[in-house]
């Protein structure tokens, strides 16, 4: 007996790769940056059915960051860190700018002071009735 193959079974898409490369914590939260345009191949918005090619770009935003990543393997699976972070290699300026931006964030944070303590039931009805006030 031979074993049919399926031709769309041997196809990665590009939402999986993700999930695979641990960029995402599931295929659903990947599929919905893509389409939110928060990832970008090559340059340009992408669909999440899009397969990913070895050597190609991409950018991707995950919170106050973008990383600039190479694809250099491509997987199915979804297998630990440090097997994920060898199916592709981020680019020497994302470090640098995600370096530099984490600095500038830092000093804004260290400029801002924080309050002693929270405030009391009297002082957050205060606050209420000004917010209500001013609205």
């Amino acid at each position: 007996m031979s074993k049919q193959t399926n031709p769309t079974s041997d196809k990665l898409r590009l939402d999986k790769w993700l999930w695979a490369a641990r960029f995402f914590k599931t295929r659903a939260l990947a599929k919905a940056a893509i389409e939110g345009g928060k990832v970008h191949y090559n340059g340009s918005r992408t669909k999440p059915s899009r397969e990913p090619v070895v050597g190609d770009t991409l950018t991707i935003r995950q919170g106050w960051d973008d990383k600039t990543v190479i694809i250099t393997a491509l997987s199915q699976q979804r297998r630990g860190a440090s097997e994920a972070q060898q199916l592709y290699t981020e680019t020497e300026e994302s470090i640098q700018q995600r370096e530099k931006r984490a600095l500038e964030r830092k000093a804004n944070s260290a400029s801002q002071i924080a309050p002693d303590s929270r405030p009391t039931k009297k002082q957050r009805r205060d606050i209420r009735k000004l917010k209500d006030h001013n609205a």
